[in-house]
């Protein structure tokens, strides 16, 4: 089965993540607040964190933990309207729309999904706006509407978000979430819906205008992702910042993809989005049928790129050099091993755009670098996982 997840290819969408501050102190936070300085506040003091004061000012101190479902999803549970009602959705900065099933879905991947009540909330409000996105794998039909959004602690209010009426096809119907809360720019939110992260900064509910994500590896618990802040706990040495090349998706500029110092792709740099909706590293086809040559995988009879296990332990990494600086994916993160199986982390994917074809660096890759995804400054920042 081919494991590449939710890239929004036609309207596109979505966005979210974050982390909320340690100590629950109302006073300086909201002094700053009430004088319209906490924005200008977080700018001069950006990326210290560690600072017990800067702290104190933010006091929001939560991460949204993510559950890693068999290395190939990463999903994390939020609460709709009030009462709230629970939701798991995949938090993809591959896309800019949240939206969840709800009671007026006729699909039949409505059926085992927990679906959205307007009834049962409160504070919802009703649009006659429409929405309809449609993702690398499986799309979705609704209405818009307005509730409060409770995400890693934070409730944010007066968000819109998707009511889906249709699901089709057999990929959500299987899916182990709910829905998608969308972490890319508003540019391709579908039908101009606000993000959920635009909404959390502009209420002034995180501290810094950005957010962080940490995929564990192997099926492990820890995933995380971090609303205005950066815990150095899960990466060593330092950041590297890397310009975003188009505000849509999270798109920066690659300057090569060289396996033993020779290049196999890319020769002449290209485009690529850091997309956590994504579950392989994916570019043209053309492309990367040349590494699963490299790396000696050949096509089964169910489709799949497979590869001896052995290979391991022999095959080089596969280097994207990204602004300058060296990122090394070893064969044991882009093999993927289950139980005696192994198969290629590659998969071919043509995603046509003005700047040219783009490459996909999705959760092989990701697991990899602890990635912060910079609002205020229109940066990527790469870091190994500690």
């Amino acid at each position: 089965m081919k494991w590449l997840l939710l890239l929004a290819l036609v309207v596109l969408s979505e966005c979210s993540v974050f982390k909320i501050p340690l100590v629950k102190k109302k006073s300086l936070r909201q002094n700053l607040i009430e004088n319209g300085k906490l924005k200008e506040f977080m700018k001069t003091h950006k990326y210290n964190l560690g600072s017990k004061y800067i702290r104190e000012a933010a006091t929001l101190v939560s991460d949204q933990p993510l559950q890693n479902y068999l290395d190939t999803e990463y999903f994390g549970t939020i609460g709709i309207g009030t009462p709230a009602q629970d939701f798991t959705v995949i938090f993809d900065t591959g896309s800019s729309n949240l939206w969840v099933p709800s009671v007026y879905c006729s699909s039949e991947a409505c059926t085992n999904h927990n679906r959205f009540n307007p009834q049962d909330s409160s504070t919802y409000e009703a649009t006659s706006e429409t929405l309809s996105i449609t993702y690398g794998t499986g799309s979705m039909t609704g209405i818009l509407g307005y509730d409060t959004v409770e995400v890693g602690g934070i409730s944010d209010t007066n968000q819109i978000f998707g009511l889906s009426e249709t699901e089709p096809g057999s990929f959500l119907y299987y899916a182990p979430f709910d829905g998608i809360l969308g972490l890319a720019y508003p540019s391709i939110s579908s039908s101009g819906a606000t993000p959920v992260f635009d909404n959390i900064w502009d209420q002034g509910l995180v501290s810094q205008d950005l957010f962080s994500v940490y995929l564990s590896s192997n099926e492990e618990s820890g995933s995380v992702v971090m609303f205005g802040g950066i815990d150095s706990s899960y990466y060593s040495g330092s950041l590297n910042w890397v310009p975003v090349s188009v505000e849509g998706y999270w798109q920066i500029t690659v300057d090569s993809i060289t396996m033993n110092g020779e290049s196999i792709a890319c020769s002449d740099g290209c485009q690529a989005i850091v997309d956590t909706g994504t579950s392989l590293l994916a570019g043209p086809t053309t492309a990367i049928s040349n590494i699963q040559s490299y790396i000696g995988a050949s096509e089964d009879s169910s489709g799949e790129e497979v590869i001896s296990c052995s290979s391991i332990d022999s095959l080089p990494d596969i280097v994207f050099t990204i602004n300058g600086v060296q990122y090394p994916v070893p064969p044991s993160a882009y093999i993927l091993q289950s139980d005696d199986v192994c198969s290629s982390g590659f998969e071919g994917m043509d995603v046509s755009t003005s700047s040219g074809d783009l490459w996909i660096l999705g959760d092989v890759f990701i697991r990899q670098y602890f990635t912060v995804f910079d609002r205020a400054n229109n940066q990527i920042g790469l870091a190994p996982v500690a």
